[in-house]
């Protein structure tokens, strides 16, 4: 507990120098951090298959690229974002100027998950670092290889006092979790994000929650049913399930039920070959709890594809279950895994109510040429964010604020929105007398 107090005091008064907001100071950085990602880019590679087993095609896909368009968009905008914004001021003061000054917070806390180990802690770090703040990433426990490695780079680059990691297990993160940050930016799971907000609320320290949730796909009569096959699929088995925007459950008009289901054992077998088993790129879940957590929900319903598991090699591989109801336990919680429980329906009607009756998921995906369909799912289910017609897209996009709603987060970052949720926006009216 005394090295993050040391940590934190440490990087507080760092930033009290007023080094970081300075827009060349950031702008430097940014690109110190760039260089430091190319450099370890193979490294970053090999952490992800000792980890994960991501193959090098998806491990630089869904992480490194994702944090290099990151940097690029920041690094292209953060003059314009950094300056203050004049606007309207009210008519009852004539001589009056009014302005927006975006200031950083001070020192922030990134915690983050091990689903996307790389992405899900350096994506917020360019945020942070943009706005002007100083950082302390605690990386996840589970994936040891990619958090040693994110200890490496960062204090190869930067002293600690502006940008620091520390590593270790859950002892650490309560003993951070103690310390007073001007910010918290966590991603996981909807339970700990309970405990993260507990602890933010003893020194009033604002926080951003990106969790989770059961985020439903729903393909009508209308779709396409191989785009709608090859996108659920891609959508779903990206990182072996283990992604907080994949699809978690699938509700299918009955009249294209048994087409869509197998044209996604097609798309399966297409994409991972006619064993995953044998697949040496299919990711693994990320350690035996969480498989035997999963395997649990294999026996759920029936499997109409894959179903099968290896627990020495932690691979379960693509299984869609049939004859699931609401109450079915894999319905009572984030599947996180290569599972994907399917629904039939005539009516969307009730299956929309009982979306609404849960609680409101990260993200929710329609397939449909019918646009009074799309207009009312948009306006009758709150989500995070989502697609139609895709699944997963929403989030590649530095124009599209990212972030649940409810008990599936709160705060949203990306693009413009990384360098807002680290900034307080300071409001000024200045007069001339």
């Amino acid at each position: 507990m005394e090295q993050e107090k040391q940590l934190v005091s440490a990087q507080r008064t760092f930033f009290y120098t007023g080094q970081t907001k300075s827009i060349e100071y950031r702008i430097r950085a940014l690109h110190q951090l760039r260089q430091g990602i190319e450099k370890y880019q193979q490294r970053i590679l090999e952490a992800l298959r000792a980890d994960l087993n991501k193959s090098e095609t998806e491990a630089y896909g869904s992480e490194i690229r994702i944090v290099l368009g990151e940097l690029d968009f920041a690094l292209e905008h953060l003059e314009e974002w950094a300056t203050p914004k004049p606007v309207p001021t009210n008519s009852a003061i004539p001589d009056g100027t009014s302005l927006i000054y975006p200031e950083p917070y001070g020192v922030a806390l990134i915690i983050a998950p091990w689903n996307y180990p790389f992405q899900l802690a350096f994506g917020p770090l360019v945020g942070a670092i943009a706005a002007g703040n100083c950082a302390i990433i605690k990386p996840s426990e589970l994936t040891p290889a990619v958090s040693r490695l994110t200890y490496e780079l960062i204090h190869e680059i930067f002293p600690s006092e502006y940008l620091a990691v520390m590593e270790g297990e859950v002892e650490t993160s309560t003993a951070l979790l103690k310390e007073k940050f001007d910010y918290i930016f966590f991603t996981g799971s909807t339970g700990v994000g309970r405990i993260v907000m507990k602890a933010a609320a003893e020194h009033l320290t604002p926080v951003t929650l990106e969790l989770g949730g059961k985020s439903p796909v729903i393909v009508h009569q209308d779709a396409d049913l191989k785009l709608a096959a090859q996108r659920i699929v891609r959508g779903k088995f990206l990182n072996a399930g283990q992604t907080c925007v994949a699809p978690d459950y699938l509700l299918v008009h009955a009249g294209v039920h048994d087409k869509l289901v197998e044209l996604i054992g097609a798309e399966i077998q297409e994409k991972f070959g006619d064993d995953v088993l044998q697949n040496a790129d299919f990711p693994h879940i990320v350690n035996a709890r969480n498989f035997d957590r999963l395997a649990v929900l294999l026996q759920d319903g029936k499997a109409m594809i894959g179903g099968r598991s290896e627990r020495d090699q932690l691979i379960i591989e693509p299984t869609v279950l049939g004859e699931v109801d609401w109450k079915s336990p894999v319905m009572q919680e984030e599947i996180f895994g290569p599972i994907l429980p399917v629904f039939k329906y005539t009516d969307l009607n009730p299956m929309l109510d009982e979306i609404v009756r849960r609680p409101k998921p990260l993200a929710l995906y329609l397939f449909t040429q019918n646009d009074n369909l799309q207009n009312q799912v948009l306006n009758q289910v709150s989500f995070g964010g989502g697609c139609i017609n895709d699944t997963l897209s929403h989030m590649t996009s530095h124009y599209l604020p990212f972030g649940g709603v409810g008990e599936s987060g709160m705060g949203s970052y990306h693009g413009q929105q990384s360098f807002d949720v680290f900034s307080h926006h300071k409001s000024i009216l200045k007069r001339s007398e």
